[in-house]
């Protein structure tokens, strides 16, 4: 190594130390540089064979560190021309600065210079601003000593309504005002100059009168514009005069506006006053003197009957007015005004106002009507807004609805709720006749079909019908919440209703011989008749029902068709009662000995029948073969329980046929009875009647053997027949051996079909009477 070398290698550490002190980071970074050379060397070189790519790895390293170098060397080439480049341009900078420095400096020494010259007119500024006031002063003081007359004058002709004269003489007054405060402003528009507080004073002081003269003018203005409806059919001149003020006054706001938004106006101040706004003033009275001519309307009875006068009032006086304003007014104001707009307007805002508070008061359902009925019919009709000149131009006004959706909505509920309670009342009164026509000692009334009825059903329909008529004169939706609340009522009433047909039931069971309940049977069947005029009633109402109602109230829909059903239920009911309670004195001798000898005492039980099925021919269809119907079933099921007590056990096949036989012409007593129903062809598909044969043959069967087919065929037209009215029905036969007779019932218990849907049980509320035969053993013979 040479010296030279040597030397240049000497120096490199203290250079790197160097380095390293003044850029600590530069160490750190060569440090990683190294660390991750040697670790990725030693992942490269990590096998000898390995070495022999080394020249390779060699020249791309160089390849890549030259590469890099070079942008290097670039990069801070530019930087340092940059650098260059913005040392010059803060050299320029300063030279510049230095130049405006010593410009400014001149300039203040010139200032200070000339300050002391302005000093010097000062006083002479103050001389000239005194002359000009004085000269001001001195070229008005004839206006100022006629100001006093000129104010007593113009009083005079506002006393005299002389307006426009007085109006001419006002603004020459405030015109004089206005001249001589600009004059003591400053004059020419001198700038900084502000007016004295004597001085504004002073001014003051001289037109004291001027204002009192403006508000007296405004005054007698004003009173002629709230009586313009009047005076446009006696003498339009005043007010005619009172619009073209109106009009002078707007144009002078206006001119005086315009004259401060140029360019000398912000120095110049406006008149005290001003600007007046006298045209918004003008539409501010006239709509104070419509909301006194709807107060002029009386008042006195309002409530009641006397709402729909009032109302009706009301729209005769805003209908003459309109006519006034268009005929006569409108020609007498300059086209821009709209009066005939500005009247619309003002009225339909005294309307809404007037309507909220009547809406307030406690008002019948009569009274909220005649409200509904002008607001939403009458208002828009062509006899007052809907008249055909005025709708373009409601059209154009868009004033929007006399009482809010949200009010008309209470309104609304609040007439369903005062309908609701009237017809509550008078259908609890209806209720109470009803209850004091029971007591009567005499028949129910027949309609001209011969049916029976009472007064309740008529009363109760027409009620809701014609309420429902009232409420569709408002509209569809009033008209199907007063069906609904109608509905409701129909279904407390019929509620009530069937307690009372209860309790009068429980009254006539007390005491069946008390003269009261003579006709007790009569009004039940009147009853029945009731609830059908009802029912068509009912389902007429729901008819009328809009699609839109359904599903809109939230509360449970009312279902008075329901409540009928149920109170149809316990009419029939109570009236089987009454047919079994007369029939029960004749049930005991039926289908024992007597009754087989002489056939007593179905004829009094088939008399008792042909009344009963007489009467109930009273009643309107469907309900009479409903009755019919029911006796039918209540004769089978009562002659079937007679026949379970085994009060007859045959002892001989003879005495087996006299009983089937006897069974066989009851059978046919009734069905001579009960012929209506059959004749009208509404006959059950189970009929009651059929079972009598089957039963009679059951008993005459000659061949014991064959009562196992018997019973199956009996068990599959009958499926509720349970073992022990079998059992009964084999021991009237008395002829049948212990094996038969567990063969019919194993047959019975094993083949038991379910009971078909829609069949009506016959058996099942017939009880078997408990044995009274002496209990044996099973060997021994039964005495």
């Amino acid at each position: 190594m040479s010296a030279g070398d040597h030397k240049n290698g000497g120096d490199q550490p203290e250079e790197a130390v160097s380095v390293a002190k003044v850029w600590p980071e530069v160490e750190r970074a060569e440090s990683l540089a190294r660390g991750a050379a040697l670790k990725w060397a030693s992942g490269v070189f990590c096998r000898p064979e390995h070495l022999e790519r080394l020249s390779q790895y060699r020249k791309r390293e160089s390849q890549r560190t030259s590469s890099i170098h070079t942008r290097l060397k670039s990069m801070v080439q530019s930087y340092l021309e940059g650098v260059g480049w913005g040392l010059e341009q803060l050299r320029e900078a300063r030279m510049e600065l230095r130049e405006v420095s010593h410009a400014l400096k001149k300039a203040g020494l010139e200032s200070s210079r000339n300050g002391e010259g302005v000093k010097t007119l000062e006083g002479l500024r103050e001389v000239s601003v005194s002359h000009r006031q004085l000269l001001a002063a001195v070229s008005n003081l004839p206006r100022l000593y006629s100001v006093r007359g000129m104010v007593l004058e113009t009083e005079r002709l506002v006393e005299s309504r002389r307006l426009l004269e007085a109006h001419a003489r006002l603004m020459d007054l405030e015109r004089w005002q206005d001249d001589i405060l600009w004059q003591l402003h400053g004059a020419a528009g001198t700038a900084g100059s502000a007016l004295s507080a004597e001085d504004q004073e002073l001014v003051a002081r001289y037109f004291s009168g001027v204002q009192q003269l403006v508000d007296a003018l405004g005054k007698e203005l004003w009173a002629v514009v709230s009586s313009a409806l009047a005076l446009a059919r006696q003498n339009p001149t005043p007010f005619v005069s009172a619009v073209r003020i109106v009009e002078r006054e707007e144009a002078l706001d206006r001119a005086l506006l315009e004259e401060r938004e140029g360019p000398r106006g912000p120095s110049r101040p406006l008149p005290p006053g001003r600007p007046r706004c006298w045209r918004a003033r003008f539409f501010q009275v006239l709509e104070e003197a419509v909301s006194a001519r709807f107060r002029s309307v009386s008042y006195l009875h309002t409530r009641g009957p006397g709402l729909a006068g009032h109302l009706s009032a009301l729209q005769h006086a805003v209908m003459a007015d309109l006519a006034t304003v268009r005929h006569l007014l409108e020609h007498c104001v300059p086209s821009h005004y709209g009066l005939t707009g500005a009247y619309l307007r003002a009225s339909h805002r005294c309307l809404q106002a007037h309507l909220l508070q009547v809406s307030g008061w406690d008002l019948e359902s009569g009274e909220i009507f005649a409200v509904l009925n002008w607001v939403l019919h009458i208002y828009n009709s062509p006899d007052m807004m809907g008249h055909p000149e005025l709708v373009p131009e409601m059209q154009k006004l868009d004033l929007g609805p006399l009482i809010s959706p949200e009010g008309l909505e209470q309104l609304q509920n609040k007439y369903v709720q005062s309908v609701r309670k009237s017809v509550s009342q008078w259908m609890h009164k209806a209720l109470q006749v009803e209850l004091q026509d029971w007591q009567r000692d005499q028949e129910p009334d027949t309609d001209h079909e011969g049916f029976y009825h009472t007064s309740l059903p008529t009363i109760i329909t027409q009620m809701l019908e014609e309420n429902a008529r009232v409420a569709r004169m408002i509209g569809e939706h009033l008209r199907d919440q007063t069906i609904q609340m109608g509905l409701y009522e129909m279904e407390n009433l019929l509620n009530r209703f069937r307690e009372a047909l209860v309790e009068f039931g429980k009254e006539h069971h007390r005491d069946p011989s008390n003269i009261k309940n003579k006709f007790y049977l009569h009004y039940l069947l009147a009853s029945i008749s009731n609830c059908i005029i009802l029912k068509n009633s009912t389902e007429s109402l729901q008819k009328q029902l809009s699609s839109r109602s359904v599903g809109r109230f939230s509360w449970t829909p009312p279902n008075p068709l329901a409540a009928l059903d149920r109170a149809v239920r316990r009419a029939c009911r109570l009236v089987m009662d009454q047919l079994l309670l007369d029939l029960q004195p004749f049930l005991p001798g039926l289908l024992t000995r007597p009754w087989l000898v002489q056939g007593d005492p179905t004829p009094k039980l088939c008399h008792v029948l042909e009344r009963h099925v007489e009467m109930h021919g009273r009643v309107r269809p469907p309900c009479r073969q409903r009755l019919q119907e029911e006796a039918q079933w209540l004769t089978v099921v009562e002659y079937v329980r007679a026949l379970m007590h085994k009060r007859l056990v045959c002892r001989s096949a003879e005495e087996r046929r006299q009983l089937a036989q006897q069974m066989v012409q009851d059978d046919a007593r009734f069905r001579e009875v009960l012929h209506g129903l059959e004749g009208e062809g509404s006959v059950p598909e189970v009929n009651p009647l059929f079972l009598l044969p089957v039963l009679a043959d059951f008993i005459r069967l000659k061949d014991p053997s064959m009562l196992t087919l018997e019973v199956s065929g009996l068990a599959a037209k009958y499926p509720d027949i349970s073992e022990e009215h079998v059992s009964v029905l084999l021991d009237i036969r008395g002829d049948v051996s212990r094996d038969i007779r567990g063969a019919v019932l194993d047959l019975l218990e094993q083949s038991a079909p379910p009971l078909p849907p829609g069949y009506r049980p016959i058996f099942t509320g017939i009880l078997v009477p408990p044995s009274t035969m002496a209990f044996c053993l099973p060997t021994a013979k039964c005495v």
